[in-house]
């Protein structure tokens, strides 16, 4: 089965290579600005991920088509990409000392091959207090400017984490376990670098 990432997220990239995964990458015709949260920002997460699937699916007979979105919510307070420095400061000050919740929408799409499944996945990541000259080494050190909440796990920020409860990959960016579980739940077919054992996927 041909199979592309809508996402030009480099970490989801890397994060399905890790399994082994045979795709081809194009980026989403979508403008996320023309979109809002509403009260529920996690389906809007979960709407996102669809619309940008279902954007490279119209040009891309026959595959199954990945879109993701995350977002990071910290009290009901949507904290998405920021926008300057100022704002991703104000995003970490935010969250120093306080436990929020990182979600990310996923969503299957092949019109061809009847796939319409989109999910969602939650973790929930602990800061230690922050100190501001922390904020500023890492804000100027590490330009996290395109990732939600203005920290990227992987990177310096992990010196901010007390502590992580639920799936890491998912706070990267993309939840790899639920990802592959439904995989095999909708018997979809994968093509792996590396032979598989066993049937399926």
């Amino acid at each position: 089965m041909h199979l592309i990432l809508a996402s030009k997220s480099p970490r989801r990239k890397q994060l399905l290579e890790q399994i082994g995964l045979t795709f081809d990458v194009v980026r989403p015709e979508l403008d996320e600005a023309l979109y809002f949260p509403g009260d529920d920002p996690v389906e809007y997460c979960m709407e996102l991920a669809r619309l940008k699937a279902l954007s490279v699916a119209n040009n891309s007979q026959g595959a199954l088509i990945i879109g993701a979105d995350t977002i990071v919510l910290s009290d009901k307070r949507l904290m998405e990409k920021p926008a300057d420095m100022a704002e991703a400061s104000a995003m970490l000050e935010y969250l120093s000392g306080r436990t929020h919740q990182v979600h990310t929408g996923v969503s299957l799409q092949s019109p061809d091959l009847n796939v319409d499944c989109t999910f969602s996945e939650k973790t929930d990541v602990t800061f230690r207090k922050i100190e501001k000259n922390e904020i500023r080494h890492y804000i100027e050190n590490f330009a996290p400017f395109d990732k939600a909440g203005s920290y990227g796990i992987q990177d310096f920020s992990a010196v901010f984490v007390s502590s992580i409860r639920g799936c890491y990959n998912n706070v990267v960016g993309f939840p790899i376990y639920k990802f592959y579980q439904t995989v095999k739940d909708l018997a979809l077919e994968l093509e792996f670098h590396s032979k598989f054992p066993g049937s399926l996927p």
